[in-house]
């Protein structure tokens, strides 16, 4: 049994959320959870909010024990990228990427 939960189209950079889920995967969510609250990246708010969603998916959806779940896989994969032209010397124009992310995770319990 497993519960999945997924954020897509999130703005950020997916290597700098797969910095955040590195973190957290294999671990068990409560400890997770208090990783997600005390480290300093900005990819920690979504990141947080998709593994609540995964959790309530656990215990709504599947009827599994939340104290017994850990994160079993946990990735950031490239979304679409908004592009955007900044202005240069001498009527050049340089391009900016602003990447996004789709954040994927799955929950499973311990036997």
């Amino acid at each position: 049994m497993e519960a999945k939960a997924y954020a897509k189209y999130v703005r950020m950079s997916p290597r700098k959320v797969n910095l955040v889920l590195g973190l957290i995967r294999g671990k068990d969510v409560n400890y997770a959870q208090a990783v997600l609250k005390h480290t300093p990246k900005a990819a920690c708010t979504p990141v947080l909010k998709v593994l609540k969603s995964a959790m309530a998916n656990a215990e709504n959806n599947h009827d599994m024990d939340v104290s017994k779940l850990y994160v079993a896989s946990a990735n950031a994969t490239a979304g679409p990228i908004l592009k955007r032209i900044r202005p240069r010397a001498q009527g050049r124009a340089f391009r900016i990427n602003k990447r996004t992310s789709h954040i994927a995770l799955v929950l499973k319990e311990k036997e």
